[in-house]
């Protein structure tokens, strides 16, 4: 698609001055971008409140109205997310090895960018702001392609950035916005070789499938998140309540919120009471199975629920008689995203954090928190799900790759 490799002949073009850019420079443009997202906050919101009328019109879910949605506050603080970046280490051009062979060569592995990074993904007009930042932090440039639900918001915010960094002296084209939301666009970013370097899905099940399963270029595969939280015979009950209650309700809708319940059957008949009373301030509905069924009134839970991302009030309970059985459980259904263990028992959580497949496993803690701006990376791209390469938040450093500089002094084989 002739529109799609024009892109990516800019991008190319635009990368070489990027890759070499100073952190100052690349501090100032970023430092710009914060800048203008604030002065501008009406023209975003009007562009956004287009998007949210169209959503409506069009039947979407009020989860996926909240993804969509942006507010004055959201924009700042998607702004002050940009100027967290400006204040981490510059990863390019970090040492991260070296070794001085017999023979007097000096070799270092050194980190440097990837290239040219391009991100499919949906609903989210944060992503638009946050990939783009962090992309130009690790001097990569960007091609984004949003869903056909933000693409006001994305024209909006891509306009405004690529004006800010401009005016610092860096080429726009280092940020570049697919505003053709076709299937035809995505399938022609997915098979730009030669220009992408590396392409990273963030969105739904079908849409990471889709990358997956068609893309020639190289994926950073992000997670779908069936995100559990297993509450052990040892449990605070008052700690599990309220991490269950943050993990699930607080924003639902999205990848890093709690999906599945796992409960040790011993502590259930005092445990899932508390838990489901807390959750019914919000409304959630539970899905168990018969045991727990036998302790509060729930619906029946299906097979297909022990796997499912709701991305809504609702969650699924399943009990054990172990901790190993909880880890086989969640292993069977887990996304690899995010999982929590509510426990006093040492033993117990080192075993679930060694055993656990997930990128990220935590111990008396809310599974919200598999963010990068909660773990301190500034943002993320996304939440990588697989073991090569990226695992967890994407950030800063997995936006390199490494070459090897070596140094001589005439040396000969």
């Amino acid at each position: 698609m002739e529109y799609i490799v024009q892109l990516g002949i800019n991008a190319k073009k635009a990368q070489p001055s990027l890759a070499c850019a100073s952190t100052d420079l690349k501090n100032k443009a970023l430092t710009a971008i914060a800048g203008a997202l604030k002065t501008n906050v009406s023209k975003i919101l009007a562009a956004n409140e287009k998007d949210l009328e169209n959503g409506k019109a069009n039947g979407m879910s009020e989860s996926l109205l909240d993804r969509l949605a942006l507010s004055e506050k959201r924009i700042f603080d998607i702004a002050d997310s940009v100027l967290e970046i400006v204040a981490l280490p510059d990863p390019v051009g970090r040492i991260k090895d070296g070794s001085v062979r017999p023979n007097g060569l000096n070799i270092e592995k050194v980190a440097v960018p990837l290239g040219t990074v391009a991100v499919i993904y949906e609903a989210r007009p944060n992503v638009t702001v946050d990939a783009a930042a962090l992309c130009l932090k690790s001097g990569n440039t960007v091609i984004l392609r949003g869903g056909k639900e933000a693409i006001n918001s994305n024209i909006a915010t891509a306009s405004i950035m690529r004006n800010a960094i401009e005016r610092t002296g860096l080429n726009p084209d280092c940020i570049q916005l697919v505003e053709d939301t076709s299937r035809e666009t995505a399938n022609a970013l997915m098979k730009l070789n030669g220009y992408v370097d590396v392409l990273i899905p963030r969105g739904g099940t079908g849409l990471i499938n889709s990358v997956v399963q068609n893309s020639t270029v190289p994926v950073i595969e992000t997670g779908v998140g069936n995100c559990h939280i297993y509450v052990d015979e040892n449990a605070d009950i008052d700690m599990a309540v309220n991490i269950i209650f943050n993990a699930k309700t607080s924003r639902p809708s999205v990848c890093n919120a709690a999906e599945s319940l796992v409960i040790h059957k011993s502590i259930a008949k005092i445990a899932l009471p508390a838990i489901k009373a807390k959750l019914d301030e919000k409304g959630v509905t539970l899905y168990g199975d018969d045991f727990a069924k036998s302790i509060v009134d729930i619906l029946p839970a299906s097979d297909e629920d022990w796997g499912k991302e709701y991305l809504d009030y609702k969650m699924s309970v399943k009990t054990v008689e172990s901790v190993e059985e909880a880890i086989e459980h969640i292993n069977t259904f887990s996304t690899g995203h995010s999982e929590a263990i509510i426990t006093n028992n040492y033993i117990s959580a080192q075993k679930f954090t060694q055993l656990v497949n997930s990128s990220a496993v935590y111990v008396n803690a809310s599974t919200r928190f598999t963010d990068g701006g909660q773990f301190g990376f500034g943002a993320e791209i996304g939440i990588s799900t697989q073991k090569l390469h990226a695992r967890g938040p994407i950030g800063l450093p997995e936006l390199t790759t490494t070459k090897f500089v070596i140094r001589g002094n005439g040396q000969i084989r």
